[in-house]
């Protein structure tokens, strides 16, 4: 009987101890249930991934796939742009108070570091080794991040954060992520290919008939023209339309999309050539008369420009509306945001910054910094955010460069780079500015368009 009592009290203290730490039919059907839940998910993939459909439908139907599978409630699916090397925003869920365009520039560590990364990562103080703080999102916000690859090639990566239960995401949980992760990475990349296989034709076809050289060095020397007989505007058209093209590219517009956006800042005042001279030279306020003339060389230009035949349909539309303002207080036609197209946008944006940063009669000119800070101030009432923000990317470049140490050479030692120098986006005559002051001022971006709401991690 004691026998009997002990063994029955023995078997009762493994069974309470199995109970309470190690639930193996608990475990087993939890255990079941994701990979149900993960299954699930893929056959949900496969319509999606072989449909012809955009990437902009797909997406967000590949993120729900995946966040209902590992339970999560905040996601965003990016996709890798090489040049410049940032993530893009194709799908997001979850998240409150983001941009329209979520965008995270990545430094060359960030992009070697996730190339290296393997498998779904959790992130903790860790996260600067594989995101920048540059861009318009916390990636503070991120709890678990997963490189998209095909391959040894980068195409995207997934950012999960908050789960909608209790907890971090479990050792089940990645292995999911990473399983998926595969086919999402493929559905990327094959919609990459079908973009850059039209983008090639088209290039193609242009080259064939030279128009992008001809154009390109042509509207350079007419640009020119345009400022030559305005002493305080000399070089003008020319930087707007440098400026233009690095905020298309910063943005991701493809090649085409960014020589329309350089050939529409060489033409975006060709209007002036009807202005009267003195009116330029005036160091006081123009009067409601003279404004009116100044005012109309936004129409004029149209008029020369709209029955031109150029490769980029948007260069009218650039020449009649770069005064045009988000609020509708610009001109000739008060336009509002969602009224404009992105490269007249981006073509406002770039005309001011120019503006800001030289002479004129009436004032002197704005230091980058000041310029920076007044552009973001007008934001987004004035002027659009994304196209700020790309300003923003473009100048920081600049100022990084700038303060990286050359290598020295020895006695007869001659150094020859790994790669060649990068296009200076600023005008030489503009002095330098410091990273973190850029940083300063996109801080001041972001509470902005967040209206003040801080995002803890």
């Amino acid at each position: 009987m004691v026998r009997s009592t002990c063994s029955g009290m023995r078997h009762r203290a493994v069974g309470s101890r199995i109970d309470s730490h190690y639930h193996p039919v608990a475990v087993m059907k939890n255990n079941l249930r994701r990979l149900l839940k993960t299954f699930e998910a893929l056959s949900d993939l496969g319509p999606v991934l072989t449909t012809e459909n955009d990437l902009g439908q797909t997406a967000p139907r590949m993120l729900t796939s995946l966040m209902d599978a590992v339970d999560a409630r905040e996601g965003i699916l990016f996709r890798f742009n090489e040049k410049p090397a940032l993530l893009g925003a194709i799908a997001t869920a979850g998240y409150e108070s983001l941009p329209p365009s979520v965008v995270i520039p990545l430094l060359p560590k960030h992009v070697h570091a996730m190339s290296r990364l393997s498998s779904a990562r959790l992130l903790g103080d860790d996260w600067p080794d594989f995101l920048s703080s540059n861009g318009n999102f916390a990636p503070q916000l991120v709890k678990c991040l997963m490189p998209l690859r095909v391959g040894p090639r980068l195409v995207g990566a997934i950012a999960l954060g908050d789960r909608k239960s209790e907890g971090t995401y479990g050792e089940d949980d990645l292995d999911g992520i990473a399983m998926m992760s595969h086919y999402i990475a493929l559905g990327i990349h094959n919609h990459s290919l079908s973009e850059t296989l039209a983008q090639r034709v088209g290039e193609n076809l242009r080259l064939m008939a030279t128009v992008h050289n001809f154009y390109d060095t042509t509207l350079e020397a007419f640009a020119q023209a345009i400022d030559y007989k305005h002493v305080n505007i000399h070089g003008h058209s020319l930087r707007v339309g440098r400026y233009a093209a690095g905020i298309g590219d910063a943005m991701g517009l493809d090649a085409a999309a960014v020589a329309g956006l350089r050939a529409a800042g060489y033409l975006h005042d060709v209007g002036k050539v009807a202005v009267d001279k003195k009116l330029f030279g005036k160091p006081d306020k123009l009067d409601e008369m003279e404004f009116r003339e100044m005012a109309d060389h936004t129409v004029v230009g149209h008029q020369i420009v709209q029955g031109v035949q150029f490769p980029w349909p948007k260069i009218p539309d650039v020449v009649r509306w770069h005064h045009e303002r988000s609020d509708g207080s610009g001109y000739p036609d008060k336009l509002r945001n969602d009224e404009m197209a992105q490269s007249v946008r981006i073509m406002a944006v770039a005309d001011t910054f120019d503006a800001m940063t030289s002479e004129r009669p009436y004032r002197k000119q704005f230091s980058v910094g000041e310029a920076l800070n007044e552009i973001v101030k007008l934001t987004p009432y004035k002027f659009d955010a994304d196209s700020v923000q790309a300003l923003l990317i473009q100048v920081r470049r600049d100022a990084v460069v700038a303060m990286t140490p050359r290598p020295k050479a020895s006695a007869g030692e001659i150094i020859i780079p790994n790669q060649p120098q990068r296009a200076r986006f600023l005008d030489e005559r503009l002095s330098g500015i410091a990273p973190t002051d850029i940083d300063q001022i996109n801080a001041m971006l972001h509470h902005k368009l967040s209206s003040g709401r801080t995002f803890l991690a």
